[in-house]
């Protein structure tokens, strides 16, 4: 278990979360980062940063150059030991099982060795102090990093995972989390367990704007990131990539509602 403390981050601190191979939210989250003023430093990257969309190769040239601190997620572990899927363990034959083979093997194949290198000596979990609070960033889960963690989680999924941080890190106030999807603030009995989403799929929620975080003294916002969504499905097309998650990104919703929890299931998009 890798662990990286960033230091002290006085100020605003912008978390997101799944590039997912969308060179177009790439940019347009770390712009964001430029207009509000925020340094490298205080930008945080929850993991995935290759997945779904069709610019694998020029994601990770962007966050890599911006210089902000990346967590590792489950397809960065993956990449870098030249492993077959995304390590997500969806049931076999399910639609997420059938869809994620396609785009990882072509993402596999467009992320170039010393791309590798780099995801191998990423940190499994971030730590860093803010307004006199100390955080932990990890990506899914310590207890497994492609752990689907919600909202509506059970106590004892937070506790759990809450327990492993803090054996590796040490005592924290809070948690910053991403691998799902979908953001969230829960308050726990250990502290906040923070989601910022992801910037490189819309939240399941029938728009086509994708979700950052700014982290303000004790507030964890959670906004819209517009970028330019045409520009991304074209680079899906270019990649052969026309399977179910170009239409996510028209549309806002998942071509596959195998993940989510019940409540979060809409009727009539559950394709195979």
């Amino acid at each position: 278990m890798r662990h990286k403390h960033i230091g002290v981050l006085d100020g605003t601190v912008l978390v997101f979360g799944g590039p997912y191979s969308n060179a177009q939210a790439t940019t347009a989250v770390l712009a964001q980062a430029a207009v509000l003023g925020i340094a490298p430093s205080h930008v945080i990257c929850t993991g995935d940063v290759v997945a779904y969309c069709g610019a694998p190769g020029r994601t990770v040239a962007a966050i890599r150059a911006s210089d902000c601190t990346v967590v590792a997620g489950n397809c960065e572990v993956q990449l870098a030991a030249g492993a077959i899927d995304c390590g997500c363990g969806f049931e076999e034959g399910s639609a997420c099982d059938v869809l994620s083979a396609r785009w990882f093997s072509y993402a596999s194949k467009h992320v170039r060795d010393a791309d590798r290198s780099w995801m191998r000596r990423l940190p499994d979990i971030a730590t860093f102090d803010h307004c006199g609070a100390r955080y932990a960033v990890v990506h899914g889960g310590v207890t497994d990093v492609a752990r689907f963690i919600w909202d509506s989680s059970d106590d004892a999924v937070f506790d759990e995972e809450w327990n492993e941080i803090e054996r590796f890190v040490g005592p924290v106030d809070h948690v910053i989390a991403g691998h799902c999807g979908v953001p969230f603030v829960k308050t726990t009995s250990r502290g906040r367990w923070m989601n910022a989403g992801v910037i490189g799929m819309p939240p399941h929620d029938g728009g086509v704007d994708t979700r950052f975080a700014l982290l303000e003294q004790d507030a964890f916002v959670v906004r819209p990131l517009t970028y330019d969504v045409a520009g991304a499905v074209a680079d899906m097309e270019t990649a052969g990539l026309t399977q179910g998650y170009a239409d996510a990104l028209r549309t806002g919703y998942w071509p596959s509602q195998d993940v989510l929890p019940q409540g979060l299931r809409v009727s009539g998009f559950a394709k195979g």
